[in-house]
């Protein structure tokens, strides 16, 4: 696709600030996506390139990425966003997110086009980190720490991954692969062998760690009642790690959204034994009403909830009191310009933020820049089988957790590249757009 930089959409309506910030910066001049199915199928990888030519050598190109039905937010940044960001200049991330979220509202703003405004938002604050040769946490005011507390997630190496028998399938959210023994299969332990997962996370220095034991018990027979023996069969692994290490470390229980509220409010109950820092997305965030009702009706934190995705719903969220904690996901809320907002509203409510990562490199780059430049994030999520045996696949940075810590970026921009072989344009997931 290429697009005439005379075309009206490109064009801003609303006064001559806005047309002079456009004749200052960089240009951008390409959009590719590559939706690497032999990698990573739920997964939709960004390059934004500019004219700005390289500095320190370094060619300017922005990173960014969104998760779920890659091929819609691909679309929508090539059919969609395109005509509005090829010609512009590159440095107007508060302009071109204000545009493109105001045309998104007319049918909904949510969905596939948010996800592509997130990662779109990425690639941008990145270009302007490389710009001006800094990490994107200087330029949101950072640091407000030296290094930024994580936990680990029980993912395995397989939790996200190719399908081989259906090589575009992306998967159901929240359905995470059991796994099976062996190395970093951290899913399968932490049901199997949780005092034995806890001990070794505990030697590594992690601070929390956050197990998915009731899923078993949704695929069995759905989320709509729990039995005693469900309950069991869920609390056995956080009655298992606390006998064997104690409170050496933070024991959170994910539940993805999978239960009704008699259900949830049953779990909740039986997990005071154990106490979590947090129980996450036991109850489904559709209510804020019910959400407000479940917090009032049980005794332990809890999370709410990367699955809110626009700002207006954190808000409403936090005004009802229906949260201790807010997870936000920055590759689905609106990016890093979305994430730093919803992070500075939870801080008026004296509520901490935690930093979602259970799905591509870029997410959890973006989170710490968030992490380092906003001091009510609490804890980063990171899911180490990723870090060791996925990420390397996609990006030329390694990531590796130190004591239960991740250190700031230091690398101008997000801090890490897409491997450039992956924009492989014979790839059947390949798309380009140009300038003409």
């Amino acid at each position: 696709m290429s697009v005439d930089p005379s075309h009206p959409f490109l064009q801003r309506a609303s006064g001559p600030t806005q047309e002079h910030a456009f004749q200052r910066g960089p240009r951008i001049v390409q959009i590719e996506t590559l939706i690497p199915h032999d990698i990573m199928p739920g997964l939709m990888t960004l390059r934004i390139h500019t004219d700005a030519g390289s500095v320190g050598g370094v060619p300017v190109i922005g990173h960014g990425e969104t998760y779920y039905i890659p091929t819609a937010a691909a679309a929508v940044i090539h059919d969609f966003f395109a005509p509005r960001l090829l010609g512009s200049d590159v440095t107007a991330i508060e302009s071109h997110w204000r545009f493109l979220y105001e045309r998104m509202t007319a049918f909904g703003g949510t969905g596939a086009e948010l996800r592509a405004l997130s990662a779109v938002d990425l690639a941008l604050w990145d270009i302007s980190g490389q710009l001006l040769n800094v990490p994107v946490w200087r330029l949101l005011g950072g640091p407000v720490r030296s290094v930024i507390p994580v936990y680990n997630s029980s993912g395995g190496p397989a939790y996200g991954r190719s399908n081989r028998r259906t090589p575009s399938a992306s998967g159901w959210p929240g359905h995470g692969d059991p796994g099976q023994p062996g190395l970093l299969e951290d899913n399968w332990a932490s049901i199997h062998t949780p005092e034995e997962l806890a001990e070794e996370l505990v030697a590594l220095g992690y601070k929390g760690m956050k197990l998915w034991s009731f899923d078993a018990v949704y695929r069995r027979s759905g989320g709509q009642f729990v039995s005693h023996a469900d309950i069991r069969e869920g609390l056995d692994p956080f009655e298992r790690i606390r006998t064997r290490v104690g409170d050496k470390i933070e024991l959170m229980l994910d539940g993805h959204g999978f239960f009704s509220f008699a259900a949830a409010e049953r779990i909740a109950h039986a997990m005071t034994s154990v106490k979590p820092l947090w129980l996450e997305d036991i109850l489904r965030p559709d209510s804020v009403h019910a959400m407000a009702a479940f917090r009032a009706k049980i005794s332990v934190p809890i999370a709410v909830s990367e699955m809110l995705v626009s700002v207006d719903n954190y808000r409403q969220t936090l005004e009802a009191n229906a949260a201790d904690f807010v997870m936000i996901d920055p590759t689905w809320v609106g990016g890093i310009s979305a994430s730093r907002r919803i992070a500075e509203l939870a801080q008026l409510y004296n509520v901490p933020s935690l930093m979602h990562d259970c799905t591509g490199p870029f997410t959890l780059l973006a989170g710490m820049q968030i992490a380092a430049s906003n001091s009510g994030v609490a804890f980063q999520e990171t899911v180490r089988a990723h870090l060791a045996t996925l990420y390397p696949l996609l990006i030329d940075e390694t990531i590796q957790v130190s004591q239960g810590t991740l250190p700031l970026p230091v690398r101008p921009g997000l801090g890490a590249r897409w491997l450039p072989e992956l924009f492989d344009n014979s790839h059947p997931g390949y798309r380009s757009s140009l300038l003409s």
